[in-house]
């Protein structure tokens, strides 16, 4: 996750609360994915950006778990994310966001 994007996460969990703050990622790579979901649950882990030793504890889920999929407009999600989720490995994707949460997740 870039040094942006961690600066405008950390600003929506301090204006809105952490509680009421849910990411939404949609790496194409289950490694990938991961590493920008502990970065805003348990802190940057490369200790490079606004995230570092901020452990915010956020909710956050892939654009590919169904439960987000589950909640999206079945004909825009098939516009905008169908094509690409037929390349992704799902399992992957669904393992590293599931183990995230479990480890470091507080909402």
């Amino acid at each position: 996750m870039d040094l942006e994007n961690q600066k405008r996460v950390k600003e929506f969990a301090e204006k809105f609360g952490p509680e009421n703050t849910v990411v939404l990622l949609g790496a194409a790579e289950g490694e990938a994915a991961g590493l920008a979901a502990e970065t805003v649950t348990n802190g940057d882990p490369t200790f490079a950006g606004p995230l570092t030793g901020v452990q915010l504890g956020l909710a956050v889920y892939h654009i590919c778990e169904e439960a987000i999929k589950s909640e999206v407009d079945s004909a825009i999600y098939d516009e905008q994310v169908g094509m690409m989720e037929m390349v992704l490995d799902l399992d992957d994707i669904a393992n590293e966001m599931s183990s995230i949460r479990e480890q470091y997740c507080k909402f």
